[in-house]
């Protein structure tokens, strides 16, 4: 009987033990690393606009010469609804949003990437010039069909 007593005993001090381990090991791991200093925002002189015209919405993409979008920006993004979306008006105040969200890079100079046949081309473009960016190109990627997909046949009756 004091045998079986003296094991639970040693049991009892061996649980002990462990759960005193495992609270030093806890203390070690909730101690806080060392605060990394924040990093500021990348300067970035030349980017890339790309502009989406439809003839039911406007969208402005800036990015980096990578290919990183920095911002971007729809006209249904901006409050424009139904057939105001894909106006002049909206166009200019989508680039005045994107703007807004890359000037903390400090972009200067754009390349223009005009996509799309809506009436918010032009007006964008004017829009990005009139914001303080200088603009080095301005390049026209308007998909064309080259005589397209074939025909279905004709239905026979």
């Amino acid at each position: 009987m004091a045998e079986v007593d003296k094991k639970n005993i040693e049991e009892k001090d061996a649980s002990v033990e462990k759960t005193a381990d495992l609270n030093v090991e806890k203390e070690v791991a909730e101690t806080p690393a060392v605060k990394k200093a924040k990093k500021g925002k990348r300067q970035i002189m030349r980017g890339r606009a790309v502009i989406r015209c439809s003839y039911n919405n406007t969208a402005v993409n800036i990015a980096d010469a990578q290919g990183n979008i920095l911002g971007w920006a729809t006209s249904g993004l901006m409050g424009f609804k139904g057939a105001k979306k894909a106006t002049p008006y909206a166009a200019t105040q989508v680039v005045a949003s994107v703007t807004e969200k890359v000037k903390k890079y400090g972009l200067k100079e754009l390349e223009v990437y005009v996509k799309g046949v809506g009436s918010g081309r032009e007006s964008s473009i004017r829009a990005l010039a009139n914001n303080g960016f200088d603009i080095i190109l301005i390049k026209d990627i308007t998909p064309i069909p080259h005589n397209g997909c074939r025909a279905k046949k004709p239905r026979r009756v």
